[in-house]
């Protein structure tokens, strides 16, 4: 009896699972229409039916949602370590300048011309040393913005979602920004009280 119970069920399953695929895929097909052209032409009907058929389960919009939920702490937190360093760097400009007032308000009129030149060597070696350590820390922001991108591509990608694959060319990366926000859309649409598909 279990056995026949189990037969009964499946069909309904597939039957809703079809629907739920046809209704992805139409409103897909209808927010790829809001694309630039260039990138309406490369979503073909293959791919969105797959990306329709890859969310039917609701997991990859749970998995979307925690990649940016991600993204979002790692920007604040380099954008944090960003701005400390820059709050370090004119602390120590503001101590330097102190520092060489001081120093020329104690210092005799015949050495003035010495040690202001002396000074200006010494703040010059420290806007060095800022601007490279400001450029260490936009490598090292930029560095570990690609490898969470790297991340979000192979986490998608071994999630079978269609379009996501680990790369770095620029029409690859479009394209895939733009799947990413298709399927943003639909989740907000699927979050709206009273929009869900059932």
């Amino acid at each position: 009896m279990d056995d026949f119970l189990g037969l009964y069920q499946e069909p309904a399953d597939t039957s809703k699972q079809q629907e739920r695929h046809y209704y992805f895929l139409s409103e897909l097909q209808n927010l790829v229409k809001d694309l630039p052209s260039s990138c309406q032409q490369r979503l073909s009907y293959t791919i969105l039916s797959d990306l329709a058929l890859a969310l039917i389960d609701g997991a990859v919009f749970e998995i979307v949602q925690g990649l940016l939920e991600i993204q979002h702490l790692t920007e604040k937190n380099l954008y944090n370590q960003r701005l400390k360093l820059h709050g370090e760097h004119r602390v120590l400009k503001q101590d330097l300048l102190r520092k060489h007032r001081e120093a020329q308000q104690s210092c005799k009129a015949h050495n003035l011309l010495i040690l202001r030149a002396a000074q200006q060597r010494e703040m010059e070696c420290l806007e060095h040393r800022i601007k490279e350590e400001q450029r260490m820390m936009d490598e090292k922001i930029v560095l570990e913005l690609d490898q969470k991108v790297v991340d979000q591509q192979s986490t998608l990608e071994k999630a079978g979602v269609s379009g996501f694959f680990v790369t770095t060319n620029p029409q690859e990366l479009t394209l895939q920004m733009n799947l990413l926000e298709l399927i943003r859309k639909l989740q907000l649409k699927e979050s709206e009280p009273g929009k869900k598909f059932v």
